[in-house]
């Protein structure tokens, strides 16, 4: 797999679509600081850490709606392995006038785009969401 954080982003909005209650991903990392950025704004319930069927570690994000709509309606890949994208701290983009948020990874860990700004640091925009 070329794009670990892409796919598990893609699981998330595939699972939405169907109206899924949480879904499985395999564990990282990075895929773990970004699940608690999520978790911290408000867009999941949360994330636990499990095994799947063939004993490889895995996280099931239990997704989130409000009256029956996804909470998430748009989840956004914008570093890519063929194209990083690093910001400095007054270039990190404001998702949709302040109303979504980017989350960033920093030399401080990762983080939302607006704990990016009172850090004082920049770094490499992961994704966005709405």
């Amino acid at each position: 797999m070329n794009d670990p954080l892409g796919d598990m982003l893609t699981r998330i909005r595939n699972a939405q679509m169907r109206g899924k209650t949480s879904v499985v991903t395999p564990a990282s990392k990075l895929r773990a600081w970004v699940l608690d950025v999520l978790a911290q704004e408000g867009y999941i319930r949360g994330y636990e850490k499990t095994v799947d069927e063939r004993g490889h570690p895995a996280l099931r994000i239990e997704l989130k709606y409000y009256d029956g709509a996804p909470v998430i309606r748009e989840i956004k890949r914008v570093s890519k392995p063929g194209r990083r994208v690093y910001m400095g701290v007054k270039d990190i983009p404001e998702v949709r006038q302040g109303l979504g948020v980017a989350i960033v990874s920093t030399p401080k860990g990762v983080m939302s785009d607006a704990a990016a700004r009172s850090a004082n640091v920049g770094g490499e925009v992961l994704c966005t969401v709405f």
